[in-house]
Protein backbone atom coordinates (compact mmCIF):
# COMPACT_ATOMS: atom_id res chain seq x y z
CA UNK A 1 0.00 0.00 0.00
CA UNK A 2 1.22 3.31 -1.25
CA UNK A 3 1.24 5.93 1.18
CA UNK A 4 1.12 10.04 1.32
CA UNK A 5 5.04 10.59 0.33
CA UNK A 6 5.05 8.40 -2.53
CA UNK A 7 2.61 10.64 -3.95
CA UNK A 8 3.82 13.98 -5.98
CA UNK A 9 1.07 16.39 -5.07
CA UNK A 10 2.38 19.51 -5.25
CA UNK A 11 -0.34 22.36 -7.60
CA UNK A 12 -2.84 18.93 -8.19
CA UNK A 13 -6.26 18.37 -7.59
CA UNK A 14 -6.30 15.63 -4.74
CA UNK A 15 -9.22 13.67 -3.59
CA UNK A 16 -9.37 12.83 0.26
CA UNK A 17 -11.99 10.10 1.45
CA UNK A 18 -12.17 11.22 5.11
CA UNK A 19 -14.56 9.72 7.76
CA UNK A 20 -16.35 13.08 8.83
CA UNK A 21 -19.64 11.15 10.17
CA UNK A 22 -19.37 12.72 13.77
CA UNK A 23 -22.66 13.09 15.54
CA UNK A 24 -24.78 15.69 15.81
CA UNK A 25 -27.11 17.39 17.53
CA UNK A 26 -29.13 19.61 15.31
CA UNK A 27 -26.05 21.35 13.80
CA UNK A 28 -24.06 21.09 16.40
CA UNK A 29 -21.18 18.68 16.50
CA UNK A 30 -21.43 16.95 20.04
CA UNK A 31 -17.68 14.63 19.18
CA UNK A 32 -14.92 16.19 16.45
CA UNK A 33 -12.91 12.94 17.88
CA UNK A 34 -13.07 12.00 13.76
CA UNK A 35 -12.68 15.46 12.33
CA UNK A 36 -9.32 15.72 14.21
CA UNK A 37 -8.40 12.66 13.19
CA UNK A 38 -8.13 13.18 9.93
CA UNK A 39 -6.41 16.76 10.35
CA UNK A 40 -3.18 15.27 10.00
CA UNK A 41 -3.11 13.98 6.22
CA UNK A 42 -4.92 17.58 5.46
CA UNK A 43 -2.25 19.36 6.38
CA UNK A 44 0.46 17.49 4.59
CA UNK A 45 -1.51 17.53 1.66
CA UNK A 46 -2.07 20.84 1.59
CA UNK A 47 1.51 22.06 3.04
CA UNK A 48 2.69 20.05 0.46
CA UNK A 49 1.01 22.47 -1.94
CA UNK A 50 -1.95 19.95 -3.13
CA UNK A 51 -5.72 21.24 -4.04
CA UNK A 52 -7.07 19.17 -1.33
CA UNK A 53 -10.72 18.16 -2.27
CA UNK A 54 -12.05 16.19 0.91
CA UNK A 55 -15.21 14.26 0.38
CA UNK A 56 -17.40 12.28 3.38
CA UNK A 57 -20.27 10.58 4.76
CA UNK A 58 -22.85 11.55 7.42
CA UNK A 59 -25.11 9.31 8.62
CA UNK A 60 -27.40 7.37 6.60
CA UNK A 61 -29.52 9.42 4.37
CA UNK A 62 -31.37 7.40 1.67
CA UNK A 63 -30.02 8.48 -1.35
CA UNK A 64 -30.93 12.38 -1.62
CA UNK A 65 -30.44 15.56 -0.15
CA UNK A 66 -31.74 15.85 3.54
CA UNK A 67 -30.46 19.15 5.44
CA UNK A 68 -30.31 16.89 9.02
CA UNK A 69 -27.35 14.79 7.22
CA UNK A 70 -25.60 18.20 5.59
CA UNK A 71 -21.94 18.76 6.42
CA UNK A 72 -22.25 22.07 6.98
CA UNK A 73 -21.36 22.35 9.93
CA UNK A 74 -18.30 19.74 9.57
CA UNK A 75 -16.78 22.27 7.25
CA UNK A 76 -16.74 25.15 9.77
CA UNK A 77 -15.72 22.58 12.57
CA UNK A 78 -13.05 21.64 10.13
CA UNK A 79 -11.68 24.70 9.27
CA UNK A 80 -11.88 26.08 12.60
CA UNK A 81 -9.49 23.03 13.32
CA UNK A 82 -7.59 24.10 10.28
CA UNK A 83 -7.33 27.66 10.75
CA UNK A 84 -7.96 28.51 7.34
CA UNK A 85 -10.73 28.84 5.46
CA UNK A 86 -12.69 25.49 4.06
CA UNK A 87 -14.66 26.57 0.75
CA UNK A 88 -18.59 23.63 0.62
CA UNK A 89 -19.88 22.58 -2.08
CA UNK A 90 -23.59 22.68 -1.71
CA UNK A 91 -23.53 19.44 -3.70
CA UNK A 92 -21.29 16.20 -4.46
CA UNK A 93 -20.34 16.20 -8.24
CA UNK A 94 -22.66 19.07 -9.51
CA UNK A 95 -22.03 22.30 -10.58
CA UNK A 96 -21.17 24.02 -6.57
CA UNK A 97 -18.58 20.92 -6.49
CA UNK A 98 -17.49 22.09 -9.79
CA UNK A 99 -17.02 25.49 -9.61
CA UNK A 100 -14.90 25.40 -6.39
CA UNK A 101 -13.09 22.79 -7.33
CA UNK A 102 -12.02 24.96 -10.04
CA UNK A 103 -11.35 27.68 -7.91
CA UNK A 104 -9.09 26.27 -5.20
CA UNK A 105 -5.62 27.43 -5.10
CA UNK A 106 -2.31 25.24 -4.16
CA UNK A 107 -2.63 24.50 -0.67
CA UNK A 108 -6.38 25.77 -0.08
CA UNK A 109 -9.24 23.22 1.00
CA UNK A 110 -12.63 22.04 0.11
CA UNK A 111 -15.76 19.93 1.05
CA UNK A 112 -18.12 18.69 -0.75
CA UNK A 113 -21.80 17.42 -0.03
CA UNK A 114 -22.35 14.36 2.03
CA UNK A 115 -21.56 11.37 -0.74
CA UNK A 116 -24.80 9.92 0.80
CA UNK A 117 -27.27 12.24 -0.80
CA UNK A 118 -25.73 10.55 -4.07
CA UNK A 119 -27.41 6.48 -4.53
CA UNK A 120 -24.78 6.02 -6.72
CA UNK A 121 -22.35 6.29 -3.49
CA UNK A 122 -24.16 3.18 -1.74
CA UNK A 123 -25.40 1.40 -4.78
CA UNK A 124 -24.85 -2.59 -4.77
CA UNK A 125 -25.44 -2.55 -8.69
CA UNK A 126 -21.81 -2.22 -9.85
CA UNK A 127 -22.50 0.38 -12.94
CA UNK A 128 -24.52 2.47 -11.11
CA UNK A 129 -21.55 2.90 -8.49
CA UNK A 130 -18.95 3.12 -11.50
CA UNK A 131 -20.89 5.70 -13.14
CA UNK A 132 -20.81 7.80 -9.91
CA UNK A 133 -17.58 7.01 -9.15
CA UNK A 134 -16.39 8.13 -12.52
CA UNK A 135 -18.26 11.43 -11.62
CA UNK A 136 -16.31 11.99 -8.35
CA UNK A 137 -12.87 11.08 -10.19
CA UNK A 138 -13.31 13.35 -12.69
CA UNK A 139 -12.78 16.28 -9.91
CA UNK A 140 -9.31 15.04 -8.85
CA UNK A 141 -6.05 13.79 -10.51
CA UNK A 142 -5.07 11.77 -7.54
CA UNK A 143 -6.56 9.96 -4.67
CA UNK A 144 -6.05 9.43 -1.12
CA UNK A 145 -8.10 6.99 1.28
CA UNK A 146 -8.22 8.13 4.63
CA UNK A 147 -11.56 7.21 5.99
CA UNK A 148 -10.70 4.20 7.98
CA UNK A 149 -14.69 3.77 9.43
CA UNK A 150 -16.08 3.20 5.83
CA UNK A 151 -12.80 0.59 4.19
CA UNK A 152 -15.41 -2.33 5.30
CA UNK A 153 -17.74 -0.65 2.93
CA UNK A 154 -17.97 -1.45 -1.20
CA UNK A 155 -18.87 2.17 -1.29
CA UNK A 156 -18.13 4.06 -4.85
CA UNK A 157 -15.96 6.71 -2.98
CA UNK A 158 -14.49 3.84 -1.13
CA UNK A 159 -13.65 1.09 -3.78
CA UNK A 160 -14.46 2.49 -7.22
CA UNK A 161 -12.87 5.61 -7.32
CA UNK A 162 -9.37 4.54 -6.46
CA UNK A 163 -9.41 1.55 -9.10
CA UNK A 164 -10.12 5.10 -11.07
CA UNK A 165 -6.74 7.10 -9.72
CA UNK A 166 -3.30 7.04 -8.79
CA UNK A 167 -3.41 6.41 -5.17
CA UNK A 168 -2.15 6.28 -1.79
CA UNK A 169 -3.24 5.40 1.92
CA UNK A 170 -3.46 8.76 4.01
CA UNK A 171 -1.67 8.51 7.61
CA UNK A 172 -4.88 7.55 9.34
CA UNK A 173 -5.59 4.44 7.29
CA UNK A 174 -1.62 3.20 7.79
CA UNK A 175 -2.00 4.10 11.16
CA UNK A 176 -4.88 2.08 11.93
CA UNK A 177 -3.53 -0.94 9.67
CA UNK A 178 -0.39 -0.98 11.45
CA UNK A 179 -2.33 -1.53 15.02
CA UNK A 180 -4.65 -3.49 13.87
CA UNK A 181 -1.48 -5.82 12.83
CA UNK A 182 -0.06 -5.90 16.22
CA UNK A 183 -2.83 -7.38 17.24
CA UNK A 184 -3.25 -9.97 14.94
CA UNK A 185 0.27 -11.08 13.98
CA UNK A 186 2.41 -11.04 17.27
CA UNK A 187 0.59 -9.51 20.29
CA UNK A 188 2.82 -9.04 23.24
CA UNK A 189 0.96 -12.01 25.78
CA UNK A 190 -1.41 -12.02 27.88
CA UNK A 191 -3.45 -11.00 24.95
CA UNK A 192 -7.09 -9.68 26.83
CA UNK A 193 -10.04 -8.73 24.52
CA UNK A 194 -12.87 -6.82 26.34
CA UNK A 195 -16.23 -7.07 23.69
CA UNK A 196 -19.54 -5.12 24.94
CA UNK A 197 -22.52 -3.57 23.66
CA UNK A 198 -25.66 -4.69 22.77
CA UNK A 199 -25.81 -8.13 20.68
CA UNK A 200 -23.56 -11.42 20.37
CA UNK A 201 -24.70 -11.40 16.51
CA UNK A 202 -23.02 -8.37 16.24
CA UNK A 203 -19.80 -10.03 16.96
CA UNK A 204 -20.17 -13.58 15.99
CA UNK A 205 -17.23 -13.75 13.27
CA UNK A 206 -15.10 -11.51 15.96
CA UNK A 207 -15.34 -13.52 18.93
CA UNK A 208 -14.77 -16.91 16.69
CA UNK A 209 -11.75 -15.78 14.90
CA UNK A 210 -10.63 -14.12 18.22
CA UNK A 211 -10.81 -17.59 20.01
CA UNK A 212 -8.16 -18.76 18.07
CA UNK A 213 -5.79 -15.92 19.16
CA UNK A 214 -6.31 -14.31 22.35
CA UNK A 215 -5.63 -15.35 26.22
CA UNK A 216 -8.78 -14.01 28.08
CA UNK A 217 -11.86 -13.00 26.77
CA UNK A 218 -13.86 -10.59 28.89
CA UNK A 219 -17.62 -10.11 28.04
CA UNK A 220 -19.74 -7.26 29.14
CA UNK A 221 -22.40 -5.11 28.07
CA UNK A 222 -25.95 -6.23 26.87
CA UNK A 223 -24.53 -9.53 25.03
CA UNK A 224 -23.20 -10.86 28.32
CA UNK A 225 -26.81 -11.97 29.07
CA UNK A 226 -27.05 -14.32 26.40
CA UNK A 227 -23.71 -16.02 27.45
CA UNK A 228 -25.81 -15.82 30.88
CA UNK A 229 -28.14 -17.68 29.38
CA UNK A 230 -26.60 -19.84 27.48
CA UNK A 231 -25.12 -21.41 30.86
CA UNK A 232 -28.90 -21.82 32.56
CA UNK A 233 -28.92 -18.75 34.43
CA UNK A 234 -32.27 -16.53 34.78
CA UNK A 235 -31.79 -12.76 33.07
CA UNK A 236 -35.12 -11.53 33.80
CA UNK A 237 -35.93 -8.59 31.13
CA UNK A 238 -32.43 -8.15 30.29
CA UNK A 239 -31.72 -7.76 26.60
CA UNK A 240 -31.05 -11.54 25.33
CA UNK A 241 -31.12 -12.70 21.80
CA UNK A 242 -32.76 -16.57 22.13
CA UNK A 243 -31.62 -17.31 18.57
CA UNK A 244 -27.96 -16.90 19.82
CA UNK A 245 -28.18 -19.24 22.40
CA UNK A 246 -26.96 -22.30 20.46
CA UNK A 247 -24.14 -20.46 18.91
CA UNK A 248 -22.83 -18.66 22.05
CA UNK A 249 -22.74 -22.56 23.76
CA UNK A 250 -20.41 -23.33 20.85
CA UNK A 251 -18.26 -20.25 22.05
CA UNK A 252 -18.25 -21.35 25.68
CA UNK A 253 -16.92 -24.93 24.74
CA UNK A 254 -14.66 -23.64 22.40
CA UNK A 255 -13.05 -21.14 24.96
CA UNK A 256 -12.94 -24.60 27.40
CA UNK A 257 -11.22 -26.58 24.72
CA UNK A 258 -8.42 -23.87 23.67
CA UNK A 259 -7.76 -22.69 27.37
CA UNK A 260 -8.85 -19.26 26.54
CA UNK A 261 -10.46 -17.67 29.82
CA UNK A 262 -13.84 -16.59 29.14
CA UNK A 263 -14.84 -13.74 31.82
CA UNK A 264 -18.42 -12.88 32.37
CA UNK A 265 -20.26 -10.62 34.87
CA UNK A 266 -20.49 -12.02 38.49
CA UNK A 267 -22.90 -9.09 39.08
CA UNK A 268 -24.99 -6.58 37.50
CA UNK A 269 -27.37 -3.31 38.46
CA UNK A 270 -30.45 -4.89 38.15
CA UNK A 271 -33.36 -1.87 37.17
CA UNK A 272 -37.23 -1.79 36.90
CA UNK A 273 -37.06 -0.22 33.89
CA UNK A 274 -34.29 1.10 30.92
CA UNK A 275 -35.03 4.37 32.12
CA UNK A 276 -31.58 7.47 33.04
CA UNK A 277 -33.33 7.57 36.46
CA UNK A 278 -34.68 3.62 36.88
CA UNK A 279 -34.53 2.13 40.70
CA UNK A 280 -32.43 -0.95 40.33
CA UNK A 281 -30.42 -3.04 42.35
CA UNK A 282 -26.95 -5.26 42.82
CA UNK A 283 -28.17 -8.92 42.31
CA UNK A 284 -25.16 -11.58 41.49
CA UNK A 285 -25.41 -12.17 37.45
CA UNK A 286 -26.81 -15.78 37.91
CA UNK A 287 -29.74 -14.58 39.82
CA UNK A 288 -31.27 -11.93 37.43
CA UNK A 289 -34.97 -11.63 39.45
CA UNK A 290 -37.15 -11.84 36.74
CA UNK A 291 -39.14 -8.52 36.66
CA UNK A 292 -35.70 -6.51 36.17
CA UNK A 293 -33.18 -6.13 34.17
CA UNK A 294 -28.99 -5.45 33.79
CA UNK A 295 -27.91 -2.31 32.45
CA UNK A 296 -24.63 -2.04 33.75
CA UNK A 297 -22.09 -5.20 35.50
CA UNK A 298 -21.85 -4.30 39.00
CA UNK A 299 -18.73 -3.59 41.62
CA UNK A 300 -17.80 -6.81 42.02
CA UNK A 301 -17.73 -7.63 37.91
CA UNK A 302 -15.61 -4.21 37.52
CA UNK A 303 -12.98 -5.14 40.05
CA UNK A 304 -12.88 -8.51 38.40
CA UNK A 305 -12.13 -7.25 34.85
CA UNK A 306 -10.04 -4.65 35.97
CA UNK A 307 -7.71 -7.48 38.00
CA UNK A 308 -7.99 -9.74 34.51
CA UNK A 309 -6.33 -6.61 32.66
CA UNK A 310 -4.01 -5.40 35.00
CA UNK A 311 -1.24 -7.88 34.20
CA UNK A 312 -2.03 -8.17 30.20
CA UNK A 313 0.25 -7.34 27.41
CA UNK A 314 -2.23 -6.21 25.02
CA UNK A 315 -5.62 -4.98 25.29
CA UNK A 316 -8.80 -4.72 22.65
CA UNK A 317 -11.92 -3.41 23.87
CA UNK A 318 -14.83 -2.85 21.54
CA UNK A 319 -18.39 -2.08 23.32
CA UNK A 320 -19.61 -0.16 26.49
CA UNK A 321 -19.99 -2.45 29.71
CA UNK A 322 -23.53 -0.99 30.16
CA UNK A 323 -25.73 2.18 29.22
CA UNK A 324 -23.24 4.25 30.05
CA UNK A 325 -25.00 7.39 28.78
CA UNK A 326 -27.38 7.31 31.42
CA UNK A 327 -25.07 8.27 34.45
CA UNK A 328 -26.00 5.84 36.75
CA UNK A 329 -25.15 2.93 34.51
CA UNK A 330 -21.76 4.22 33.32
CA UNK A 331 -19.76 2.98 36.07
CA UNK A 332 -18.52 -0.38 34.69
CA UNK A 333 -17.61 1.28 31.15
CA UNK A 334 -15.92 3.96 33.62
CA UNK A 335 -13.69 1.22 34.97
CA UNK A 336 -12.73 -1.05 32.11
CA UNK A 337 -11.29 2.42 30.58
CA UNK A 338 -9.78 3.10 33.83
CA UNK A 339 -7.98 -0.25 33.59
CA UNK A 340 -6.93 0.42 30.11
CA UNK A 341 -5.38 4.00 31.27
CA UNK A 342 -3.75 2.38 34.30
CA UNK A 343 -2.21 -0.50 32.64
CA UNK A 344 1.04 -0.09 30.80
CA UNK A 345 -0.23 -2.73 28.30
CA UNK A 346 -0.52 -1.63 24.22
CA UNK A 347 -4.16 -0.83 24.50
CA UNK A 348 -6.46 -0.06 21.50
CA UNK A 349 -10.04 0.75 22.14
CA UNK A 350 -12.15 -0.30 18.66
CA UNK A 351 -13.78 3.10 17.67
CA UNK A 352 -17.82 3.29 17.80
CA UNK A 353 -18.98 3.32 21.63
CA UNK A 354 -16.19 2.69 23.02
CA UNK A 355 -14.30 5.87 21.56
CA UNK A 356 -17.70 7.77 22.37
CA UNK A 357 -17.28 6.65 25.91
CA UNK A 358 -13.71 7.52 26.15
CA UNK A 359 -14.74 11.10 25.56
CA UNK A 360 -17.89 11.53 26.81
CA UNK A 361 -16.44 10.44 30.67
CA UNK A 362 -14.07 12.71 30.74
CA UNK A 363 -11.03 10.46 30.26
CA UNK A 364 -7.37 11.34 29.07
CA UNK A 365 -7.20 10.26 25.15
CA UNK A 366 -3.44 9.78 25.27
CA UNK A 367 -4.13 7.42 28.00
CA UNK A 368 -4.44 4.54 25.66
CA UNK A 369 -2.10 3.62 22.45
CA UNK A 370 -4.48 3.95 19.89
CA UNK A 371 -8.34 5.27 19.76
CA UNK A 372 -9.23 3.64 16.60
CA UNK A 373 -11.99 5.66 14.42
CA UNK A 374 -13.65 2.53 13.00
CA UNK A 375 -15.12 0.15 15.33
CA UNK A 376 -16.74 -2.14 12.61
CA UNK A 377 -13.79 -1.73 10.30
CA UNK A 378 -11.43 -3.11 13.65
CA UNK A 379 -14.00 -5.88 13.87
CA UNK A 380 -13.71 -6.93 10.65
CA UNK A 381 -10.40 -6.74 10.21
CA UNK A 382 -9.89 -8.63 13.62
CA UNK A 383 -12.71 -11.41 11.82
CA UNK A 384 -10.40 -11.94 9.55
CA UNK A 385 -12.00 -10.11 6.66
CA UNK A 386 -11.10 -8.54 3.50
CA UNK A 387 -12.20 -4.79 3.71
CA UNK A 388 -12.81 -3.13 0.69
CA UNK A 389 -11.54 -0.36 1.21
CA UNK A 390 -8.19 -1.40 2.04
CA UNK A 391 -7.89 -3.97 -1.20
CA UNK A 392 -8.70 -1.15 -3.74
CA UNK A 393 -5.53 1.13 -2.09
CA UNK A 394 -3.36 -2.03 -1.95
CA UNK A 395 -4.18 -2.69 -6.12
Amino acid sequence: MKDLSQLDVKGRRVLVRADLNVPLEGDVITDDGRIRASLPTIRDLAGRGAKVIVCAHLGRPKGSPDPKYSLAPVARRLGELLEVEVAFASDTVGSSAQSIVAGLGDGEVALLENLRFEPGETAKDDTQRAEFAGRLAGLAELYVGDGFGAVHRRHASVYDVPEILPHAAGGLITTEVGVLRRLTEDPARPYAVVLGGAKVSDKLGVIANLLTKVDRLLIGGGMAYTFLKAQGFEVGKSLLQEDQLDQVRGFLSEAAERGVELILPVDVLAADEFAEDAEYEVVDATAIPADRQGLDIGPRSRELFAAKLADARTVFWNGPMGVFEFEAFSEGTRAVAEALVASEAFTVVGGGDSAAAVRRLGLPEDGFSHISTGGGASLEYLEGKTLPGLAALEA
